[in-house]
């Protein structure tokens, strides 16, 4: 059965725009007085709702009656909505005027995570996973990428990927597990970093990869976690395992997104320290540079150059960081308005970040656009004019949500 959704009072299809480098709203295909034919979960065709109820007469129409711009569904590329428990302390010693290392040495930072997930049952983090993959779907976030990396030992990472693979059974959203037991040196684990990364490549990847738990797996390169060196040995041997590899890269220092780009990374993601060295090399390669605003509210730090970044030619996404340490909010549209702001992002490139530029960083190939063949997740917005959704800063959220061609909202 073939369903014709609309008219809907716009539709951004997203499509046919360039994957790396600046984008001007006048670039954007709007198509006014729109509609989209679904059938099985995929696109069909999508054109003026007049032509369609021409061109396709045997379909069940679904009527659209009020003002709605319909926009592909987000994809976050980047979350640790996996975990236990939250670091509200953590938050109040750092806005009273604590450093990160402070923090540390109190108890709190990844750490404290940590302690919490590696206690907690498997049933609670699949209903905390579920729990919060849903706030996202509701908001419009049809795809998302979770990480490991509080358990940081055989036993809890493994729990937490289990806890991800049976949150995907429970939440209409696509979920896409990533391998973080690189995030740090466990504090119980007496060996060197090289040792550690040793024992993750001979112990935890392969039973990773034998159960089918992911395909992907990321390192933070950072002072306080894993240094340059030992980061890309550890990446250039979990790709001969057949992973796919990310990178936590240049959050506080650079050095990391070279990491990313000589390892052939998917992605690149923080860049708050990079420098134009870094930007220069990511511009010239495949690697999406995937900016966090949200960890640079939570830690009241500069924001990633993503100015900096499009302009050189670099692919830029945009993720919600979503984390109990640095990025709690998890709100992704927020977060791409208030960034959009500061660093002077079109629409365009906001919402592409949003979207079509952050399918690659998970080999989406069928997502971020609204084109047939495309999976039909999608989201409308209650008005009549694109450039309210940034106007209201994240505020506006979708009215309706669909994934798979499923109304979920």
């Amino acid at each position: 059965m073939k369903i014709l959704l609309g008219p809907f009072s716009q539709i951004l299809p997203l499509s046919g725009l360039s994957l790396k480098g600046t984008l001007q709203d006048e670039q954007l295909t709007v198509i006014e007085k729109g509609g989209v034919v679904l059938s099985q979960g995929k696109i069909v065709a999508i054109a003026p709702y007049k032509e369609l109820l021409q061109e396709h007469p045997d379909c069940e129409v679904a009527f659209i009656d009020k003002p709605m711009v319909l926009l592909p569904g987000f994809i976050d590329c980047h979350t640790h909505i996996c975990y236990d428990g939250n670091r509200s302390r953590d938050y109040a010693m750092r806005i009273a005027g604590k450093s990160y290392l402070e923090i540390a040495r109190a108890g709190g930072g990844i750490w404290d995570s940590v302690t919490k997930t590696r206690v907690a049952d498997l049933v609670t983090l699949v209903e905390n996973t579920v729990g919060r993959a849903n706030r996202h779907l509701k908001e419009g976030v049809t795809t998302i990428e979770v990480k490991s990396g509080y358990g940081l030992d055989f036993e809890s990472e493994v729990k937490m990927l289990r806890a991800i693979q049976q949150a995907s059974l429970h939440t209409a959203a696509t979920l896409v597990p990533t391998c973080l037991a690189a995030h740090m040196k466990p504090r119980d684990f007496s060996g060197t970093e090289e040792e550690y990364l040793q024992w993750a490549l001979d112990e935890l990847l392969p039973m990773l990869k034998a159960a089918s738990l992911t395909d992907r797996v990321d390192i933070f390169i950072e002072e306080t976690a894993f240094s340059a060196k030992a980061a890309l040995w550890y990446l250039e041997k979990a790709r001969q395992q057949g992973f796919a590899v990310t990178v936590h890269a240049d959050q506080f220092s650079a050095g990391g997104a070279a990491v990313a780009v000589a390892a052939g990374a998917l992605s690149a993601d923080h860049l708050e320290a990079s420098s134009d060295q870094e930007i220069e090399l990511l511009a010239k390669s495949d690697t999406v540079a995937v900016v966090l605003p949200g960890a640079s509210l939570g830690l009241g730090m500069h924001y990633a150059p993503a100015r900096r970044l499009l302009n050189a030619g670099a692919s830029v996404a945009i993720a919600s960081d979503w984390n109990p340490g640095s990025a709690p909010m998890g709100d992704l549209l927020i977060q791409g308005a208030v960034m959009s702001a500061a660093e002077k992002l079109s629409t365009a490139e906001v919402l592409a970040a949003l979207t079509y530029r952050a399918a690659p960083a998970l080999q989406l190939k069928d997502a971020g656009q609204l084109q047939p063949g495309f999976a039909a997740d999608m989201q409308a917005y209650p008005t009549a004019d694109f450039r309210d959704i940034l106007y209201y800063q994240g505020k506006m959220k979708p009215a309706m949500v669909w994934k798979k061609g499923e109304l979920v909202q």
